[in-house]
């Protein structure tokens, strides 16, 4: 009796069994196909071979029942595996979807506020001589209307700019050489404009010496002046330049040695003491004894002014 009881509750057990495989099959089926379609829908056009596997191994801890449940046990645990990783792709991918569609939204409107800062203005249509008259026409009284008009009376032209007349007179007084010897009345003239202390006039007319006859004797004497004259309207940087000139361009000028101690004066004036003194000690090595005396002098002078 009791092996026929042990045997009726094995046979009743088995269908129960099998009907539980069953259902575990078709869930297992089921989850492997969404599994792959969630993997096509994260990994496009993805190899297979870059693929973890579409089952995870149940690493679930626990001791394995040796009982006929065990293949059943095991099948549950694989379902709630895949089950689990089918929710962590399908968060990932409607994540990655939402992500999609907002930055679509952020580039449009990117893009549509970039054209309008960047699209050219409209093209504003030409005023017509008619569209330039007034819409409103002015009242007229009878009063107005019978007064004669009156015609504008024409502005009297503007005077031409003149020179200061008082410059003007103390350049007429200057009085311009004639001696035939073109080169040095040009010089002279410079000169004495200088020493009526027309110092811009002075420089023009030095100026044109020294373009003009480059390579006479005047030239050194010309440029020389037009430091001089930059030296005493108060610009040291010109004249610096000036007599800098003079002593690279003629070294065997009349006035070269001047030139080399004005420098020294001028780069002083500006505060490049340093320079000063070096433009003093070129001209004690490169002229020495065949320096002028007043140069000599001045130079000394000067020297002890700039402290070298």
């Amino acid at each position: 009796m009791f092996l026929g009881a042990a045997t009726v509750a094995v046979a009743a057990a088995m269908p129960v069994a099998q009907a539980q495989d069953a259902t575990v099959g078709k869930r297992v089926e089921r989850l492997e196909k969404e599994m792959r379609a969630v993997q096509r829908a994260v990994f496009p056009g993805g190899a297979p071979t870059f693929f973890e596997g579409e089952i995870a191994p149940d690493n679930t801890p626990g001791v394995r029942s040796g009982s006929s449940n065990a293949p059943v046990a095991d099948l549950t645990a694989r379902v709630d595996a895949l089950e689990s990783q089918l929710q962590t792709l399908t968060g990932q991918t409607e994540q990655n979807a939402f992500q999609l569609r907002e930055l679509e939204k952020q580039f449009t409107a990117y893009k549509a506020e970039m054209e309008r800062r960047f699209a050219p203005p409209a093209a504003e249509a030409e005023p017509t001589p008619a569209s330039l008259a007034p819409t409103v026409k002015p009242t007229v009284t009878p009063t107005q209307a019978a007064a004669p008009v009156k015609k504008p009376e024409p502005k009297p032209a503007a005077k031409p700019a003149t020179p200061d007349a008082a410059r003007l007179a103390l350049v007429k007084k200057v009085e311009i050489p004639s001696t035939g010897n073109e080169t040095k009345d040009a010089y002279d003239y410079g000169y004495r404009l200088w020493e009526a202390k027309l110092y811009p006039e002075a420089q023009a007319q030095l100026k044109q010496v020294v373009s003009k006859w480059p390579n006479s004797g005047q030239a050194s004497f010309a440029q020389n002046l037009l430091g001089r004259a930059y030296l005493d309207e108060g610009k040291p940087s010109l004249a610096a330049v000036a007599f800098y000139n003079n002593y690279k361009d003629r070294p065997g000028g009349a006035r070269a040695p001047h030139s080399l101690m004005y420098m020294g004066v001028a780069l002083d004036k500006l505060g490049r003491k340093a320079d000063a003194c070096k433009a003093f000690r070129e001209l004690e090595t490169v002229y020495g004894d065949k320096t002028p005396q007043d140069v000599r002098t001045d130079a000394a002078a000067a020297k002890a002014k700039a402290g070298c």
